[in-house]
């Protein structure tokens, strides 16, 4: 069954590819990105102190620096071909890179359609699902996504769906692979209220030589109604979210599908270098591989004061206080920092098509 998921997927994916090869450009500045090399340099350093006390054996300090470079080539303003790296570096860490994520991938960028396939960056694209699908660590340990990943967009919204190989099968490595789709749908374009959806799946197989491993699958989703007053009020963004959870996981020779249910809800508020955040949850215990472990509780409630100390056009950094409060902790904090810069695409050669 997830041999042929996983085919039919790569099959649509390989269909709409060859589509867009097809396709012409359709900017009306066709020379600027046309038969161009350019690059592209980013990263962040942070401070992430997760020492509470609701989870003591999973309590750790992140800290370190990410750092990515990369390359890319532009045949014209739709198709575009990225090779580089993403490196991490944890403070005290030996050796001083721990980990060097490759990036390499071919990008379709259309006026509605966004297609990516191979080794290509997570910021942006998948950051939006909620904590309790996915954890917002992943940006320091998983931050790639290895796969495909297909996006639409419109004035009613936007729709994306991917799946991303965490692990290739061999005779010591497990086969493991993410795969989801979450989008937005605005019923009238302009008006305030919306509907944000988010599922995900987790698929997680034994090795080669170990073919007598538990298989385990597990996934879950979110369907949430909003409204955005952004930049309606004295505020600089104003939403308010609500909505229902659902996951499901399962070790195939133990046990069935085990089905949770909750309720979830959001309000986020900025004005000028301020935010808060707050996500609340009560329903039965999750058990996601990469979602925040919080919500294993069965009531949970997390607040986040974001402040925004400088900002630049290629540069930000914030100070990040979130209060969590779950059954019999209810003083738990996470301090943090984060400093991001990204000097965006710069163009170092231009070729003549003679």
């Amino acid at each position: 069954m997830i041999k042929k998921i996983q085919a039919i997927i790569f099959a649509l994916f390989i269909f709409i590819s060859s589509t867009f090869a097809q396709q012409r450009p359709i900017d009306s500045d066709t020379t600027r990105l046309t038969n161009t090399l350019d690059i592209h340099f980013n990263g962040f350093a942070f401070l992430d102190d997760h020492e509470y006390d609701a989870l003591i054996p999973l309590r750790k300090t992140i800290s370190g620096t990410r750092t990515a470079i990369d390359l890319g080539y532009n045949v014209d303003s739709l198709n575009h071909f990225i090779v580089g790296t993403n490196a991490l570096h944890e403070f005290g860490a030996k050796p001083y890179f721990l980990t060097a994520n490759p990036v390499a991938y071919y990008s379709y960028t259309g006026k509605h359609w966004l297609f990516n396939a191979g080794e290509f960056p997570r910021q942006d694209l998948l950051t939006q699902y909620p904590r309790a699908l996915l954890n917002d660590t992943l940006q320091y340990y998983r931050p790639n996504v290895e796969g495909l990943l297909l996006r639409n967009k419109s004035k009613y919204g936007y729709e994306t769906g991917w799946i991303d190989w965490i692990s290739r099968q061999t005779p010591t490595e497990r086969n493991q692979f993410m795969a989801g789709e979450l989008g937005t749908f605005i019923p009238v374009p302009g008006h305030p209220f919306y509907i944000s959806h988010y599922f995900l799946f987790e698929h997680n197989a034994g090795s080669k030589s170990d073919t007598a491993a538990n298989i385990q699958d597990s996934g879950g989703g979110q369907i949430r109604l909003g409204l955005d007053f952004s930049h309606r009020t004295v505020f600089d963004s104003l939403k308010f979210e609500a909505g229902g959870m659902g996951t499901v996981h399962r070790t195939r020779s133990l046990y069935q599908f085990h089905v949770s249910r909750g309720f979830v809800a959001s309000i986020y508020v900025s004005y000028k270098r301020f935010s808060i955040f707050d996500e609340f949850y009560k329903g039965d215990p999750n058990y996601l591989t990469f979602a925040d472990p919080f919500y294993i509780k069965p009531i949970y409630n997390r607040l986040d004061f974001i402040y925004s100390a400088f900002t630049g056009r290629h540069l930000k950094g914030q100070f990040i206080l979130g209060l969590h409060q779950s059954p019999g902790r209810l003083t738990d904090s996470q301090p943090g920092f984060k400093v991001i810069y990204d000097i965006g695409r710069k163009t170092l050669a231009r070729f003549s098509d003679d």
